[in-house]
């Protein structure tokens, strides 16, 4: 029997959408609200760049600066019967993961200012990966079998789905989408800490932005 047919699902198993146009049309909204949160939570000191810095990240704790869309294929088997019963069903879910920042973990001690240069350099911990979202809403299934019982149909469901959120978490990994989301987060650290220090009167700062292990030019 089969059931539902999957148009082409060799395609699928590439990422089906790297999104990262929301976070970037977000900098913005988040440079206003750096400025108001300047303006409100003054530093006591305004004459003292990380303190400025710091208070821009104060009240937002986790960022999260880009997301992509993946597309698992996956496939299970069941047997019942003693092996007499034997069926299979190939899966593609679509999923969803979002990288972020925490920003709580970036202190004084990530910053460190050049008054000669008029450079902020900013050391980010590592990006963390949400868990995978999976929209089985649009899932597409081939299954294969003489008789596929209920039973059968769930548990090789519940398998590909477990199965299609092992492999989104693999793919998320992917070197390629990592540094997407690098660049991502250090042009939204970038703008988020930019228009502050100019309101604060340090006129046009350079920000440098860098991952733990990465160089950090001062």
């Amino acid at each position: 029997m089969v059931d539902q047919p999957v148009t082409s699902p060799a395609p699928a198993r590439s990422l089906a959408r790297i999104s990262a146009l929301p976070w970037l049309l977000f900098l913005g909204a988040l440079g206003v609200v750096a400025v108001l949160a300047w303006q409100l939570w003054k530093p006591e000191d305004a004459g003292d760049p990380l303190a400025t810095s710091l208070i821009a990240f104060e009240k937002q704790d986790r960022l999260s600066v880009f997301s992509a869309q993946l597309a698992p294929v996956v496939s299970s088997d069941d047997s019942r019967m003693f092996g007499l019963v034997k069926s299979k069903q190939v899966a593609v879910i679509p999923a969803r993961v979002d990288y972020a920042i925490d920003l709580g973990a970036v202190g004084r001690d990530r910053m460190k200012w050049n008054a000669a240069t008029q450079m902020l350099s900013v050391r980010l911990p590592p990006l963390s990966v949400t868990r995978p979202n999976l929209d089985e809403a649009r899932a597409q299934y081939l299954r294969e079998g003489v008789w596929i019982t209920r039973d059968a149909q769930a548990k090789l469901t519940r398998d590909n789905t477990r199965l299609a959120e092992q492999m989104a978490v693999e793919q998320a990994s992917n070197p390629v989408l990592m540094n997407l989301a690098r660049g991502a987060a250090k042009e939204a650290i970038r703008q988020n800490l930019s228009i502050p220090l100019q309101v604060a009167g340090y006129g046009n700062v350079k920000v440098v932005v860098s991952f733990d292990g990465e160089p950090t030019p001062m």
